[in-house]
């Protein structure tokens, strides 16, 4: 995932030309924001949804400030989207931003999305009680490139384990329930809302969260090219802004959360069942959380440095040549209005 298509398209990411200056008298289309169907995502979809509410679009001066979702089905197709210009902005795995931008394809990390929100499930009739059953058994993860393995792998460490103890196998995270209730894989490893559909639907339970095991756990940043910094800064910290808000606002009540469900579950963003992303906002109710998103330059070393042993990275990145703080200190409280 990190490294397929990175030659040729890598090139071709380095030579976009910069946005066309508009026209007096036009309006620009909305800023496309690529994303996935995923509850560590959530923050975008309020912070488009809030954004719109108050400023609709139709005049300039909202439009120039104006940004949108893009579903996306995977990382690697955003990914492509993100390193070729058809995106300016997506949500990003941290370490697939370290690794592009160690190979200068010119993208920045602008603000976290999210913390903790991934999760070990196993079969709710398994007698797995203890991380340490795991051994000899079947994960499925949803890549090797993906934070999630880093948690697998952390756990291991944790338990003075080895990745050689288990049978990891790769998996996209929609396909881990239903191998999971035929007994295909033995406990599975993923980001929300997968686990939640499984455990909903009663035949998994979780064996482990991030939220007890890595508090700070991070996977998706709000990423953006730096040609979209250098001719527009004015959205980008418009999208920060409105981006930490939403992570506020999610974290501050339980209607809150309520309210997201609806506007995510909407066709115009994940397109899913309200129930299972219900689901997962109250069980507990700091299973994904969002309220502080302080870029912290520890927690990408670490990050990177479980990266790094795990070969999803070559070699350390320096922490400036991949984030950007600049909109995050600057950012102003927005008005999520919803």
């Amino acid at each position: 995932m990190l490294r397929g298509a990175l030659g040729v398209g890598a090139l071709a990411a380095l030579a976009l030309p910069a946005r066309r200056l508009l026209s007096p008298d036009e309006v620009a289309d909305p800023l496309t924001v690529g994303g996935l169907a995923v509850t560590c995502n959530l923050t975008l979809p309020i912070a488009c949804a809030a954004n719109e509410a108050a400023n609709p679009f139709g005049t300039r001066d909202a439009a120039q400030l104006a940004f949108g979702y893009s579903r996306y089905n995977g990382w690697p197709e955003l990914k492509e989207s993100l390193m070729s210009g058809d995106v300016q902005a997506a949500y990003m795995l941290a370490p697939l931003v370290m690794d592009l931008a160690s190979k200068n394809v010119p993208v920045k990390i602008v603000s976290i999305g999210h913390r903790s929100g991934a999760v070990i499930m196993v079969h709710a009739k398994s007698p797995f009680r203890q991380f340490r059953d795991l051994a000899g058994k079947r994960i499925a993860i949803p890549s090797r490139f993906a934070v999630d393995f880093l948690f697998l792998r952390k756990m291991l460490a944790n338990e003075g384990m080895t990745p050689d103890d288990v049978d990891v196998v790769e998996m996209a995270p929609a396909d881990m329930p239903a191998a999971l209730y035929v007994r295909g894989i033995d406990a599975y490893c993923t980001g929300e809302p997968f686990g939640a559909a499984a455990q909903s639907a009663g035949y998994a339970r979780v064996l482990r969260m991030t939220r007890d095991e890595w508090p700070r756990y991070m996977c998706c940043v709000l990423t953006v090219r730096e040609e979209l910094i250098r001719t527009n800064r004015p959205v980008v910290q418009n999208m920060v802004n409105y981006v930490l808000a939403a992570g506020r606002w999610l974290d501050s009540r339980p209607e809150n959360r309520e309210k997201a469900v609806e506007i995510a579950a909407r066709p115009r963003f994940f397109n899913q069942d309200p129930a299972i992303l219900r689901f997962v906002m109250n069980n507990p109710s700091d299973r994904v959380t969002y309220g502080d998103l302080r870029m912290v330059p520890r927690e990408f070393d670490e990050l990177m440095g479980l990266a790094v042993a795990a070969g999803t990275l070559p070699r350390p990145v320096a922490y400036a040549r991949y984030v950007d703080e600049s909109f995050a200190r600057a950012a102003r409280p927005a008005s999520i209005a919803l």
